[in-house]
């Protein structure tokens, strides 16, 4: 099982904030041969700048948002295949603000999984609750059907090929913190689906924690047995936190 520490920038830097961001991370982020794969997903604007920094590193490129469509009238939207003719290697899809802000739902999003795929970018698939279904004791249900919503027509060899990345969305800029526990429990949920898909799938598909993991926190949340690595916010803008996580996801899972 790969491990995966990916830091999303959201909308946050600019062209030249971005390119120090990138020499910066190729100064801390530790060297050499490693089991843990490092993904930074920047803006569209400076995605295929920072394609460009990482090319041959083990810094991979993530995008956060495609269109479902190959090409179109669509203004304003990127494509699958767009992404991939820069050497985009990821792409977020389903993450909590897009379904908050734009509306996205599981179906829209079962559609850019099956455009990425076809053009040989790994998807990130972003699923998890907020506070009002947590505390209705709702949350496992809901995580489900947004797992059977994006993925359920997905055959076993396209699911080897998804990472999933689990926001417990009441935890992320709220002050408030999931434990380990509560990590460990939902990602325990989301491998008993998988492994309706065979062992194989539930022993391929890395499963990311993406609420609020900080250098204080992770050592906790990445020892987890179902825990993969972090899909990253604040932290990932900050190039000695973000190093300081790969650090801490190398040692606990890979001593």
């Amino acid at each position: 099982m790969r491990t995966i520490v990916a830091g999303n920038w959201k909308m946050h830097t600019d062209a030249s904030g971005s390119r120090a961001l990138v020499e910066h991370l190729h100064e801390v982020v530790p060297r050499g041969a490693s089991n843990v794969e490092v993904v930074v997903a920047p803006p569209f604007p400076f995605l295929a700048q920072v394609a460009e920094q990482t090319r041959g590193t083990r810094i991979k490129v993530a995008a956060q948002n495609c269109h479902a469509a190959e090409q179109g009238a669509f203004t304003g939207e990127v494509s699958a295949g767009m992404l991939a003719s820069i050497g985009a290697t990821y792409c977020l899809v389903g993450h909590s603000e897009r379904r908050q802000y734009f509306g996205e739902t599981d179906a829209l999003v079962a559609k850019k999984i099956m455009t990425l795929l076809k053009h040989g970018i790994i998807p990130i698939y972003c699923c998890g609750e907020n506070l009002t279904e947590r505390e209705s004791d709702r949350h496992f249900d809901v995580v489900a059907d947004q797992m059977k919503g994006a993925l359920g027509e997905l055959d076993s060899v396209s699911l080897e090929r998804v990472v999933i990345a689990y926001e417990p969305v009441w935890a992320i800029g709220t002050g408030l913190t999931a434990s380990a526990a509560q990590a460990q429990d939902m990602h325990a949920h989301i491998r008993s689906m998988l492994r309706t898909h065979g062992d194989v799938v539930a022993a391929t598909v890395p499963i990311l924690y993406g609420g609020s993991c900080k250098p204080d926190n992770a050592a906790a949340i990445f020892s987890c047995p179902d825990v993969n690595g972090g899909l990253i916010g604040g932290a990932a803008l900050v190039a000695e936190q973000f190093a300081e996580l790969i650090r801490i996801a190398e040692r606990v899972k890979h001593p």
